[in-house]
């Protein structure tokens, strides 16, 4: 699976420090951010983590995909500008949103169930709760009610009056990576190897289109699996919902087919069969660059206790990527999808 440049070590290298330059780009530009605290809102606004925790229970327990959504939302928004709320705006006459962006359109959804949720905090709290405080929590709590861990989501985020739907199509990570990409774009926000792999682990509930997974089941998905009966059976129904060619673009499948709507490690089981639905996500395990991957891919199937640790932790890294910009000139949205006026 890997390209024959990455097998030269002046290339590795290179790379490496690129990855060191990046990170440290990022602590200096996140050194000097306001710090977010527990208790943001332990004053100015007591019942918003309760109303968000509700309003999340009712969407999980009407469509529990919406979990996934939820989560995935807020990984696109921190991946671009920070966790700023950016992903959230609609396009306007003066500002074009990254909704429609080639790495979001088709791909995100549960914008509705911010709407409500914001409605309600602005009922109880008007002007106080930040849509992208809401949407970090609305992910944590959206990972809770499907079985995953719990962690505390530090709060104080601004909401960002900008969006780049440049920068949408170029710092998220796509299906179709090789892992030296993949882990480029990581490193690029201050995240680490270990970092990636837990939070890739979120692909143990959720779905994928056709369009994303195509080149991986009528490219290397054979040579990856264990070519036993069941891998056959999957791999024959991700075909069937995926043909090779004549559309099909938007047909769904579950990223993991055993326990589609559990947060759990079985994710990383598949990855071990080569199962992985994604070649961004089976490259974790199988590129020939994956020495340190591979070792991670098999300690979380392991032992999930460790997958729950380092995924929360994770989270509340990449929850803690701030838009210098947004805590100067950001505001408190009073509806998500616009800046106030």
């Amino acid at each position: 699976m890997a390209h024959s440049q990455y097998s030269n070590p002046s290339y590795v290298q290179s790379l490496a420090l690129i990855f060191s330059i990046f990170s440290l780009m990022n602590f200096i530009s996140h050194a000097t951010d306001p710090p977010l605290t527990l208790d943001y809102y332990s004053s100015s606004c007591p019942t918003a983590l309760e109303v968000i925790r509700k309003e999340m229970e009712c969407a999980v327990l009407s469509e529990p995909r919406m979990a996934a959504s939820l989560l995935r939302l807020h990984f696109h928004d921190c991946f671009v500008q920070g966790c700023d709320g950016s992903i959230l705006l609609d396009d306007t006459i003066t500002l074009q949103g990254e909704k429609k962006a080639s790495t979001n359109f088709h791909s995100l959804r549960g914008y509705r169930v911010i709407d409500r949720i914001k409605n309600k905090l602005e009922s109880d709290c008007p002007g106080i709760v930040s849509c992208a405080d809401l949407l970090t929590v609305a992910a944590r709590d959206a990972v809770i009610l499907v079985g995953g861990p719990y962690w505390d989501v530090p709060l104080g985020r601004k909401d960002s009056t900008t969006a780049s739907s440049t920068l949408a199509s170029e710092n998220l990570p796509t299906a179709n990576q090789g892992l030296l990409s993949l882990i480029s774009s990581f490193v690029y926000q201050g995240l680490t190897v270990t970092d990636m792999v837990a939070l890739s682990g979120a692909h143990t509930i959720g779905m994928a289109r056709c369009a994303n997974f195509r080149a991986r089941i009528y490219g290397d998905y054979e040579q990856t699996s264990d070519k036993n009966p069941i891998s056959e059976t999957q791999l024959n129904n991700l075909k069937s919902i995926c043909p090779a060619t004549g559309g099909g673009d938007n047909n769904i499948t579950a990223l993991d087919y055993v326990t589609p709507n559990l947060f759990d490690n079985s994710f990383y089981h598949m990855l071990l069969r080569g199962e992985g639905v994604l070649n961004s996500d089976q490259e974790l395990y199988s590129s020939l660059l994956g020495i340190e991957t591979k070792k991670l891919v098999q300690k979380y199937a392991e032992d999930s206790i460790a997958f729950f640790q380092q995924f929360s932790d994770s989270m509340v890294k990449m929850g803690n990527i701030t838009n210098s910009d947004s805590f100067v000139t950001g505001e408190v949205r009073k509806n998500c999808r616009f800046v106030n006026t």
